[in-house]
């Protein structure tokens, strides 16, 4: 296969505003600042950690988001100052019926939710996102998807999560936990995969794989800065032409 998972897109009413306030929470920095589009990495170039991008659109919030990011933590001092200083930057603490929980969940100034995460094992060496999470009401068929697009394996499955993570054993998980709740509207968060090779290739795979193309006006599904498709579960993500790329990853 020749493509990758290359960032988590945000669709944003005021782009750089929240990619000032990602970029101060993870201590990463804004790698490209255009009127269309701002990007949020790493500071490390040969980090592991996907890039966050920020879409000027059209924000249409119902409910929570189906796709987050947890956020690792070192110790609960280190969870406790990581939520201090979410709440200093604009974020707010959010109740989606997690009841009493090791977690903090939060918002972030467009309303975002995110978890900050208590110490876990299985975290320790992600970097400051621990896991990109995706609700779905079937965690092993949206990850069997998710590995076949993103030729990440899958480390774990259940009826509960699943978890995907790269062969390389660096950087966020991609994670996949059931909810009953079933897809109403456009995401708000999607995901872009990067392709190395012929696009026409790889659309064909993605499509083999469950994949479905997403006709926009005309029924043309190829708006810049790649092709827009749907996973089994009628999620959006993008699939960006070679010349395109927004991480080191």
């Amino acid at each position: 296969m020749s493509t990758r998972l290359a960032c988590v897109v945000f669709d944003a009413d005021r782009p750089r505003f929240i990619a000032d306030f990602w970029a101060e929470l993870l201590g990463w920095g804004v790698t490209l600042d255009r009127p269309d589009e701002v990007d949020v990495a790493a500071h490390d170039p040969d980090g592991a950690d996907l890039a966050l991008a920020f879409l000027p659109a059209a924000r249409a919030k119902h409910g929570k988001n189906r796709i987050h990011l947890d956020l690792a933590s070192r110790s609960i001092d280190h969870q406790r100052l990581q939520v201090d200083r979410a709440l200093s930057l604009g974020a707010r603490r959010v109740d989606i019926g997690q009841g009493s929980v090791p977690w903090v969940v939060l918002a972030d100034p467009e309303g975002n939710e995110f978890c900050v995460l208590e110490p876990r094992e299985e975290y320790v060496d992600t970097g400051a996102v621990a896991a990109i999470v995706m609700d779905t009401r079937d965690p092993l068929r949206l990850a069997e998807f998710w590995s076949a697009a993103s030729g990440w394996p899958v480390a774990h499955g259940g009826a509960q999560v699943a978890g995907l993570r790269s062969a390389t054993g660096l950087g966020s998980w991609l994670e996949f936990v059931r909810t009953p709740e079933a897809k109403s509207g456009r995401n708000l968060l999607h995901l872009n995969l990067a392709s190395f090779d012929d696009q026409s290739v790889e659309l064909a795979r993605l499509r083999a794989a469950g994949a479905t193309p997403i006709e926009h006006d005309g029924g043309n599904v190829d708006i810049a800065p790649g092709l827009t498709l749907a996973d089994p579960e009628t999620n959006e993500f993008c699939l960006l032409r070679p010349v395109r790329d927004c991480s080191t990853v």
